[in-house]
């Protein structure tokens, strides 16, 4: 209930804004950002941000995080510097009613991983976002983790920042999981959630593989795995 009244406040303003040829990017922005801030606050995270001073904030970048809840959204624009950042969503999202067009005018990218054509289509129209100065978010796990270990890392993302020459940012996420875990509703209060921003991996030159192999350590490194998570109090 908490996370659906507060999403409110982005989705009914961005439809009206729409309707009469109002708004824009910059007062997105400031909804998306105040969002994850409420969210952030009406749980009481207990958050720790680190590495966020590594990331200029002058230019775009493609974010990857590792993904364990639908919190990650909300914690993501709590913590990210940059000061304009649009996710890569699946197309199921899209069609919510309200929900569903609010992404699409807010510039929301999304994704039929049924169909690849419209899903090359969907990376170049981020690479159309990006060359705007629009950081992009992606997952590029693909799908939630249903047990908190970090799964195989998909190329999509990867031919976006090596096609558009656009620097990675890695992210890790730790914790959002016990806020909220997949296939629940159940959301738990003053829970310890980490964030570990990388500094930003350029990929001119890079193969793919060593992009992705770079990111996945990072993931390594810096997620904590479920059995070393401190306990909620």
């Amino acid at each position: 209930m908490v996370t659906f009244l507060e999403l409110a406040r982005i989705v009914v303003p961005t439809v009206a804004e729409a309707m009469v040829g109002r708004g824009g990017r910059e007062s997105q922005d400031r909804r998306l950002h105040r969002f994850g801030r409420r969210i952030v606050e009406l749980t009481r995270m207990r958050l720790t941000v680190r590495g966020a001073e590594l990331v200029p904030r002058d230019r775009a970048f493609i974010y990857m995080s590792n993904h364990q809840s639908h919190m990650d959204i909300p914690v993501l624009y709590a913590t990210v510097p940059s000061p304009t950042l649009r996710m890569v969503a699946k197309t199921e999202l899209f069609r919510v009613p309200l929900f569903g067009r609010a992404m699409r005018l807010g510039d929301m990218i999304e994704v039929n991983r049924a169909d690849r054509k419209r899903a090359v289509e969907s990376l170049r129209r981020a690479g159309d976002l990006i060359a705007g100065g629009v950081s992009v978010w992606i997952a590029p796990e693909g799908s939630r983790s249903r047990t908190g270990e970090l799964g195989p890392l998909k190329k999509g993302g990867f031919y976006l920042a090596r096609d558009t020459g656009t620097p990675i940012v890695p992210v890790a996420l730790s914790g959002t999981r016990d806020v909220l875990p997949p296939e629940t509703r159940n959301m738990s209060y003053d829970v310890p959630v980490d964030v570990v921003f990388g500094r930003p991996i350029p990929v001119e030159g890079r193969p793919l593989g060593d992009l992705m192999s770079e990111v996945a350590a990072f993931f390594a490194e810096h997620v904590q795995p479920p059995d070393r998570r401190p306990r909620q109090n």
